[in-house]
């Protein structure tokens, strides 16, 4: 080090210059010192009067809006500091959830989270599901009827709204009430809010019905072209569109020497094997 204080290189004694991030010796190159903290504020600034914390984003998948903290676990911790934790975690899942309104939002957005999970379905439809569940709430559309089943038709709901082909059968197969509850909760939250719920593209079933049924490529190109076709010519008009995307796919297999039984191709769209030998008779 020079009288100056100046830093030198430990290696061969040149001299040290700093940038951003690297201290790096001008003579030889070695560098001496790495910096990579980010020293910056830690909130985003998108305007100059308002700032942004960081962290997780606000969901309508939480009755809290995602606000509320979690204690956490600690598995190598103590018995006793264990049990203290978990009696802190129950006063604590109480607390989140003061009034029965919000313990019922609680449990019917916990039921919602764990059917999309079931159905594989995208955030954005359980995030609408779950607004459209708190609306029926306020409306006092629950009285005399249980959390699941206004839960699952809003679900069902929802995915007629967005055009996603989950069929009726497909979503009370994952729900904790039976088809015909779900129908009738369905029914309360149409005639509720005038559902937009337009009729969906019997095409939008063929991939998950081909892949159930081990169709080929080539066929299930095949019966959306029919699917197409039936949907221009009106013989879709007023069918269940699975029960239409299943003819399709029966035709088209019937056409390539596919082995496919109308009992395969109906039960897969849970439908009734007349229906689609009516939609078959009409496509051929």
């Amino acid at each position: 080090m020079h009288a100056s204080g100046e830093q030198l290189c430990p290696e061969c004694r040149g001299t040290l210059r700093t940038g951003e991030q690297e201290t790096v010796c001008t003579d030889c190159g070695l560098v001496v010192e790495t910096d990579r903290i980010d020293r910056g504020p830690e909130w985003r600034s998108f305007d100059e009067d308002e700032r942004e914390r960081t962290g997780a984003p606000l969901t309508p998948a939480r009755h809290d809006m995602g606000l509320s903290t979690e204690i956490g676990r600690d598995r190598n911790a103590p018995a006793k500091k264990r049990r203290r934790f978990a009696r802190l975690r129950t006063q604590h899942h109480r607390a989140n959830a003061p009034s029965k309104v919000a313990r019922n939002r609680r449990e019917a957005f916990i039921e919602i989270r764990r059917m999309v999970g079931r159905l594989s379905l995208p955030d954005p439809i359980r995030d609408r599901a779950c607004v459209l569940f708190a609306s029926a709430q306020d409306d006092d559309l629950l009285r005399g009827r249980s959390i699941e089943g206004i839960a699952t038709a809003a679900l069902y709901a929802i995915c007629r709204i967005a055009g996603v082909s989950r069929t009726l059968a497909e979503v009370a197969a994952v729900s904790r009430v039976d088809r015909g509850r779900l129908k009738n909760c369905y029914g309360v939250l149409n005639r509720a809010f005038d559902l937009e719920t337009g009729p969906i593209d019997p095409a939008e079933y063929l991939p998950r019905f081909a892949t159930e049924l081990g169709i080929e490529t080539d066929v299930e190109r095949r019966a959306r072209e029919l699917a197409v076709r039936a949907t221009e010519e009106g013989i879709a008009s007023g069918r269940n569109p699975a029960g239409v995307a299943a003819a399709c796919l029966y035709t088209a297999a019937r056409e390539s020497d596919v082995s496919l039984t109308q009992r395969e191709a109906a039960d897969v769209a849970d439908v009734a094997a007349a229906t689609l030998r009516e939609t078959y008779h009409q496509l051929r």
